[in-house]
């Protein structure tokens, strides 16, 4: 398939970019930010995003959904990296969501889907247990409890944790932590017994939280997929999740690189715009170059995963790979470029570099990548 985008995909890019520019623009960042927004999100705006079809762009139509696919939804993450966007668009679509249309039967996707699809129910997932990407590092153990289950454990880096409806939980009931096999993924309601959220804000300001499970029942209904087999559920999911997050990177080191470009061209060093001096003009074309693979790397990954291709691991650790080493060169120059002030709050470019380093992180880094295309690659 060509690396370019239909005509219907730019037209949705065209209203995703309008709709942004005028309701999400960094300035709301910062608002969010500073006013400490105790859900980190405008409720309001996440609703009007429902209403534009956002929240419901890879899911069925049967559900309410769009009947589109992770290119589209990709997309959407590329115009909300442009400007920062703070949306639950991670949490509740690209985890919560496709977990679901993943593994849920009929019933449980009757019954989260539509209301996920208009906007009226927050998800997210919660599969993280140490300060790195390692999915299947699961400690949180999911013990037979009469006709249901009972869930003890803790879980870090929750996307939006502190204010999802419905958490999308792993868990382990039989194995080591490591192993693929023995794991199991469980619906839970956000107010469950036993279930504690701490809100945690990052760097860019964006949301996450810390849960501690004691002791957590729940009926046999709470069971996603398969017990033991959650990692056939886990491996496709952070490979849209990873996908889509190097798209919404590619959004922000597409402004970061305009950003810098335009400072090189009005920022004047010895009565002459410093855009002028060739040292400079060499780094900025190194960046160009970069930031064109990446567009290219990232639109495989995700036309991989729509046409469910025997190759779309890879491409995808290729993207989210490539992407971290771009947003990180992108990102250091833009910042050093600006000199002094752009270590500043002042300027925007400091909050991209902050955003960049939380999702070079998020759903494996750079190294991860590299490591997991060469185990796929047979090294």
């Amino acid at each position: 398939m060509a690396l370019i985008w239909t005509e219907d995909q730019e037209l949705l890019r065209e209203v995703a970019r309008g709709f942004l520019d005028e309701n999400a623009p960094v300035s709301e960042l910062r608002r969010l930010r500073d006013d400490v927004d105790p859900d980190g999100f405008s409720r309001p705006l996440w609703k009007e995003m429902a209403e534009l079809g956002w929240a419901g762009i890879p899911f069925d139509e049967a559900y309410g959904g769009a009947g589109l696919g992770y290119t589209e939804l990709g997309l959407v993450f590329q115009e909300c990296g442009r400007t920062l966007a703070a949306t639950p668009l991670a949490g509740s679509v690209l985890l919560g969501g496709s977990a679901i249309a993943l593994g849920g039967d009929d019933t449980q996707r009757e019954a989260i889907l539509p209301p996920l699809c208009a906007g009226d129910r927050l998800l997210t997932a919660a599969l993280q247990e140490g300060a790195h990407h390692a999915p299947y590092r699961v400690s949180t153990r999911a013990d037979p409890d009469g006709d249901g289950w009972t869930l003890n454990g803790r879980k870090t880096f929750v996307i939006d944790g502190h204010v999802a409806d419905q958490i999308i939980i792993s868990a382990r009931v039989s194995g080591e932590p490591g192993d693929r096999d023995g794991l199991a993924l469980f619906i839970v309601d956000g107010d469950a017994g036993g279930l504690t959220r701490s809100r945690r804000i990052m760097v860019d300001g964006r949301n996450t939280a810390e849960l501690t499970l004691d002791d957590v029942r729940l009926p046999k209904e709470a069971l996603l997929g398969t017990p033991g087999r959650g990692a056939d559920i886990l491996d496709p999911l952070f490979d849209r999740a990873a996908a889509c997050m190097a798209a919404e990177m590619l959004g922000g080191i597409e402004t970061a690189f305009d950003k810098t470009l335009e400072y090189l061209k009005v920022r004047e060093q010895f009565g002459v715009p410093i855009g002028s001096f060739q040292a400079l003009k060499h780094r900025a074309a190194k960046m160009f170059i970069e930031v064109e693979l990446s567009k290219s790397v990232v639109l495989e990954a995700l036309q991989s995963i729509d046409d469910s291709r025997a190759e779309t691991a890879r491409n995808v650790s290729v993207a989210k790979a490539k992407v971290s080493q771009t947003a990180a060169l992108v990102s250091n120059e833009g910042v050093q470029m600006h000199g002094g002030i752009g270590v500043t709050d002042e300027e925007d470019i400091g909050l991209y570099l902050k955003r960049a380093r939380v999702q070079q992180r998020t759903f494996g880094d750079e190294e991860f990548h590299r490591e997991r295309f060469a185990s796929l690659a047979g090294y």
